[in-house]
């Protein structure tokens, strides 16, 4: 464990900072706790026969090294491809001796050009907390203290960075999520100049930055749901439980529209949320669970600052509020709790409830409604929920079962692709 805090430690980054430099301390950390004097950091591209490895950082204490950006196609005919394809750790004593009945072959064009001798390799996956790989590690010629020649990577070796794989592979992917959104939101900037210069195509051009900000949300939603497993398509279920709640209460058509985007954002403060505190397993100590706690006042402090946002934040800010006035992190009772709140706090429930979690299996529909109606040894209902709403819910929860089967996740995956529903 201490390792993998150091690793942590180590490659964690200032805000801002793009996620080459995260990839580039990746690859030093893991070359410096197995010794490797060089290494390469693939990150994996595209999908089924499309998929391709693009070098993103190249280290080698020996050679002076080109610019990365070199790409191979994702076959297990290279050693990376085979490892990006079977998500399998590889170890080889000698590159230029591969033994016979291996798929992949050693290219040698690097050591041809440089007069650099590649000897031993260790090469392994990087996976997401769903299991697939999004990037290669591949490490080179491990040297020791005393020894003129590079000696063999052992299992030792791959169990230093086992610990390290799942984690800080989500980490990466999470880094990479939230550069797209930087990046969106660059994009959005420099439309909107456009749209000062250009007054001849302002109609088509809100359309496209409506687009863009649909997008750019959905994305932010799925970056703040990286640290979890097994989220699936819950903020897509969210958001349509909210318009669905929403519409049954006979709310404006602009409000009902307004929260069905927002309503997926009410977790995204757990993006400012201590690391460490959001990876621990098991219970959180009181000091753990305070900085957990503060979750809706970051994502109030993330979204307030967009006028576009003001409904999001207010429901990131008031979700784990009671109508009791027992919640958190304000204590508010009541109609002093927003609508659009008390909405998704019954729509965050219903589907938390619905789906599967490694603390629990996944509840009927019949038992959820149950639940929510009547109440359980964790859930009081009428101190928890608006009665209004409870009411409304027990009148209409057929509907909520619908989006549930419309929307459920496939077998086997948990993160629908955000740009299927942009």
């Amino acid at each position: 464990m201490s390792l993998l805090i150091e690793f942590l430690e180590f490659i964690e980054l200032p805000p801002g900072e793009p996620v080459s430099k995260l990839l580039s301390r990746v690859l030093l950390k893991s070359r410096q706790i197995t010794n490797a004097e060089a290494g390469t950091f693939f990150v994996q591209h595209g999908r089924g026969a499309h998929r391709k490895l693009e070098a993103s950082s190249l280290q080698n204490d020996r050679v002076r090294l080109k610019s990365a950006g070199f790409v191979i196609p994702v076959t297990t005919s290279s050693i990376a491809g085979y490892v990006a394809t079977t998500g399998e750790t590889v170890i080889i004593n000698d590159l230029y001796a591969i033994p016979p009945g291996r798929s992949y072959s050693f290219n040698q064009a690097f050591d041809q050009a440089t007069g650099y001798r590649s000897r031993s390799m260790l090469c392994f996956p990087l996976q997401n907390h769903v299991g697939e790989v999004i990037g290669v590690v591949q490490l080179l010629n491990r040297r020791l203290p005393g020894r003129d020649q590079p000696v063999p990577f052992t299992r030792d070796q791959v169990d230093l960075i086992g610990p390290i794989n799942h984690i800080v592979g989500t980490a990466i992917e999470r880094a990479q999520m939230v550069d797209r959104v930087h990046l969106q939101n660059k994009r959005l900037r420099e439309r909107a100049r456009l749209l000062t210069e250009q007054r001849s195509r302002i109609e088509a051009l809100q359309d496209e930055t409506e687009d863009a900000f649909q997008i750019s949300i959905r994305l932010l939603a799925r970056a703040a749901e990286l640290h979890d497993e097994d989220t699936g398509n819950h903020i897509l279920r969210t958001n349509e439980y909210s318009y669905f709640l929403a519409k049954c209460l006979d709310m404006p058509v602009d409000f009902c529209d307004e929260i069905r985007y927002s309503a997926q954002l009410h977790d995204v403060g757990k993006m400012s949320v201590d690391a460490a505190v959001l990876k621990k397993r098991g219970g959180l100590s009181s000091q753990e669970r305070d900085e957990m706690n503060r979750h809706p006042y970051y994502g109030y402090k993330i979204l307030s600052a967009s006028d576009r946002l003001r409904m999001a934040a207010e429901i990131a800010y008031c979700h784990h509020e009671k109508w009791d006035g027992t919640g958190y992190p304000r204590k508010l009772r009541g109609d002093d709790i927003p609508l659009s709140a008390r909405i998704v706090q019954i729509a965050d429930i219903y589907d938390a409830l619905r789906s599967e979690r490694p603390y629990k299996p996944a509840f009927s529909h019949e038992r959820v409604v149950a639940i929510i109606t009547k109440g359980d040894d964790r859930i009081e209902p009428r101190a928890h929920f608006d009665p209004r709403l409870i009411d409304l819910f027990a009148a209409n929860h057929e509907g909520m079962e619908r989006v549930w089967r419309e929307l459920a996740d496939p077998s086997g995956a948990v993160v629908a692709s955000v740009a299927q529903h942009a």
